[in-house]
């Protein structure tokens, strides 16, 4: 980011600070003043409209607004447009600038759905869960087919299973339907699921 048209990067805070809470009360201050004291119903409808104004942000502003959200965290693509959204003039500036830092690497839905993927298997999720937070995110599940295609998930899902239900094979057609339905619902396949409740532990 060394390039001069990114250059003058805007402290997040600041921009929270000039475009949030001070702006809210002086329009709150302005708009009290402005409507009849007897007409509570329409100083309120005022007000919210006032709240909901944006900031209005352009140029090297909205630019240096969009490097202060992604220096917190990886955005999806979809997530960073909606994001900057919220405080742009003009979304067809957002779009055009979103695109640009895409090309440039500054944000990349190939790193989020990597996170994503490893992420959901450090909490025990399944591959079906997997895809639906990829989906959320708008993200494309081809980004990590590789990786999910890779992944032994009947070992995922024993594991999970062992740390439930313990490692004895349940004979019992209710544990048995329980122990399905519970990995079912971490988004694991019911082939995965078979070979989990069925394994043995000298298997």
């Amino acid at each position: 980011m060394s390039n001069a048209k990114f250059s003058k990067l805007l402290d997040y805070e600041a921009i929270k600070q000039q475009f949030g809470d001070a702006e809210e009360l002086a329009q709150e201050d302005s708009v009290a003043h402005a409507l009849p004291e007897f007409d509570p119903e329409e100083r309120l409808f005022a007000k919210n409209a006032e709240e909901t104004k944006k900031p209005g942000l352009t140029g090297s502003r909205l630019r240096s607004y969009a490097f202060a959200v992604l220096t917190r965290k990886e955005y999806a693509k979809a997530e960073l447009i909606d994001k900057l959204c919220l405080y742009a003039e003009d979304r067809t500036e957002v779009l055009a600038l979103v695109d640009e830092l895409s090309r440039e690497n500054y944000q990349s839905d190939q790193r989020v759905a990597e996170t994503v993927l490893s992420s959901q298997k450090r909490k025990g999720k399944g591959p079906n869960q997997i895809k639906m937070k990829l989906k959320s995110k708008k993200i494309d599940t081809a980004l990590i087919a590789e990786e999910l295609k890779e992944t032994d998930w009947a070992q995922q899902a024993y594991e999970l299973k062992v740390k439930k239900y313990g490692t004895e094979v349940a004979k019992d057609p209710k544990l048995k339907a329980k122990q399905i339905r519970f990995l079912m619902y971490r988004g694991f396949e019911m082939d995965a699921i078979i070979k989990a409740i069925g394994r043995k532990i000298e298997d």
